[in-house]
Parts: C-alpha cells; sequence; structure tokens
C-alpha cells in the first residue's frame, strides 16, 4: 500500500484517545494510571496508531513530544471525545463530566474568566482544564489540539477555528503614592499630564519596574510611548497575575495593571496613575468549528461576560 493511499485509512479513536492521555500526562506511566491499563498496553496502542497512520507520532524522550503529524490526531481525539459527550447527554445516558481544556491569559484568568466558568459547572457536566499563557500565544494551543477554545490576541482564525471578538482588556501605568514619592516626583499628582515631563521621563529611566515574564513587553511599550529608552530601568519579574498586582500594591516597582485589577486600590488611595494613555489588548475567543452543544454552550457564557466587563 502506497503512502498516499494509508493517508486516508480512519484514524483509530482508541489509540487517538490513547495518544492524547498520553501527551496530557507527560508519559507513558502517567497515562496507563488515567486509562486503568498497564504502560505496556499504552505502549502497543500507540504503535499500533503509528503503523495504521504511517507516521512517529510521539519522539520517545524524557518527557515524551508530539510530532507536527500528532496534532492533528490529537485533535480528531479531543473532538470525538466532545462529540461522544454531547451524544450521550442528549440520549439521556447520563454522561459524566468532560474534560474540556481551554487556554487564557494570566489577567484575565486573575479578573473576569472564572465567573462564566463557574456558571457553566453548575449547569452542565464539565470540568476545565486551563492551560495560561500570553494573549499573544494562546491561539497556539488550538493549532496543535491542546485545547478547544482559546481567549486570545488573533483576530484571524486559526484553520479549522472561528472567533468571535471579546472587547479591550485596558491597562493603566499606576505606582503606590510612596514609590512615586521616592522614585517619580510630581507623577500621579493633579494638573498637566505627568507623562508629557521631562523630568519624569528621566526619573522613569532609573525608577524600577515590574515585568510579568520576560514575554510581557507592556511595560515597555507604555515606556516607548513616553519617549523612554525601555532598556535603561531595572526590572522585577513576577509572573503571576495576582502576585503582580500585590507586588505593585507593596511599592516594589510601578507597572501597568488591569483597569479591572486597578480600580479598588485606586479608588481608596493604595494606587496612583502615572498618566499617559492607556494600553488597550483586543481580546478574542476562538473555539474549534465544531458543533458541539458543549462548546457553543462555553463560547456563548464566555462572549457575554467578556463583552459585559471588556472595555468596547
Amino acid at each position: 500500500m502506497s503512502m498516499k493511499e494509508r493517508l486516508f485509512m480512519p484514524i483509530p479513536a482508541l489509540g487517538a484517545a490513547t495518544l492524547a492521555a498520553v501527551l496530557d500526562a507527560g508519559s507513558m506511566e502517567g497515562a496507563a494510571r488515567a486509562l486503568h491499563i498497564t504502560p505496556s498496553a499504552v505502549s502497543q496502542r500507540i504503535r499500533a496508531l503509528e503503523d495504521e497512520v504511517g507516521r512517529v507520532l510521539l519522539v520517545r524522550t524524557k518527557p515524551l513530544r508530539p510530532t507536527a503529524e500528532a496534532h492533528a490526531v490529537v485533535r480528531f481525539a479531543r473532538q470525538v471525545a466532545l462529540l461522544e459527550h454531547d451524544a450521550a447527554v442528549e440520549l439521556g445516558q447520563g454522561a459524566g463530566p468532560v474534560a474540556l481544556p481551554l487556554a487564557v491569559n494570566a489577567d484575565s484568568l486573575a479578573t473576569w474568566f472564572l465567573a462564566p466558568l463557574a456558571r457553566l459547572s453548575a449547569r452542565h457536566p464539565v470540568v476545565f482544564d486551563l492551560h495560561r499563557d500570553d494573549q499573544d500565544f494562546t491561539a497556539g494551543m488550538l493549532e496543535d489540539g491542546t485545547v478547544t477554545g482559546a481567549v486570545t490576541s488573533r483576530a484571524v482564525p486559526v484553520g479549522g477555528c472561528r472567533v468571535q471578538p471579546l472587547g479591550v482588556l485596558r491597562y493603566e501605568a499606576v505606582a503606590t503614592p510612596a514609590f512615586v514619592g521616592t522614585w517619580l516626583p510630581g507623577a500621579g499628582g493633579g494638573g498637566a499630564d505627568p507623562a508629557d515631563s521631562a523630568a519624569l521621563a528621566e526619573a522613569l529611566t532609573r525608577a524600577p519596574l515590574i515585568d510579568f515574564d520576560r514575554r510581557d513587553d507592556l511595560q515597555t511599550r507604555w515606556l516607548a510611548s513616553r519617549g523612554v529608552d525601555p532598556a535603561l530601568p531595572p526590572r522585577h519579574r513576577v509572573p503571576a497575575s495576582h502576585d503582580f498586582a500585590e507586588a505593585t500594591v507593596r511599592g516594589l516597582g510601578w507597572a501597568l495593571l488591569p483597569t479591572l485589577q486597578s480600580a479598588d486600590h485606586l479608588a481608596d488611595g493604595r494606587l496612583v496613575r502615572l498618566g499617559g494613555a492607556p494600553v488597550d489588548v483586543p481580546l478574542y475567543w476562538q473555539q474549534w468549528n465544531l458543533r458541539s452543544a458543549l462548546l457553543d454552550a462555553v463560547a456563548v457564557e464566555v462572549v457575554a461576560e467578556g463583552r459585559r466587563v471588556l472595555a468596547v
């Protein structure tokens, strides 16, 4: 049989589900525990699947890694599991909870994303497997089959997906009054916008700032818009959204916080605005273009919540 003919052979659903379990667990042993079979049986299923599709699907290193060809098989496995769950519910068979992997950026997770998931879990037999990454990278998890839906900054649909706008996550530069008094005299007060002050621009080259991680460019973008060389200020890195905000409130440095996160602190005076234009990050909901009652219910709740709380 030629390779071309092999490409059109059906993908064994059991083997595909086993491959997804291996990648979720990170090992044959972990998948065996999840599937209640032996590691040897897991290995046999994977080899049979690779023989069937005519492709190597796992790089057998520690941890195990998928090949590029594995992504399509994993997407297939997750879609089959979702459709099986929908069918069982429709037939009144009392389906148990289905695991739904979703990707979301840290600031959305910390501010608004959990509310719609809580409403969904109260009405549907579902458990959520959340994957957190920067909004510029979550769409990649849709492409490789890791997740079924994602909050992303990508407006163009991923192949095989559909997209809906959520709104804008707005960020403002803020710091504590004490930090401003020490490092940025004149910022955060009344009168002219302090971001237009040459003295403030010079002070910003020395004032410590806080980045989420090395991929966080919000503070860099804000500095560049003020005419400040972003390479000059010292930088803390605090890679958790709640802790990032807490570090700002405790005066570790200045940072751009989502207005959803900073509003109460600004109202009670624990934080002050540094001025300058806010940084707006448009967000979108992307999900597989699969007619699934559960996945559509997730989209309805997430999109409605996003449009309710995010700026337009």
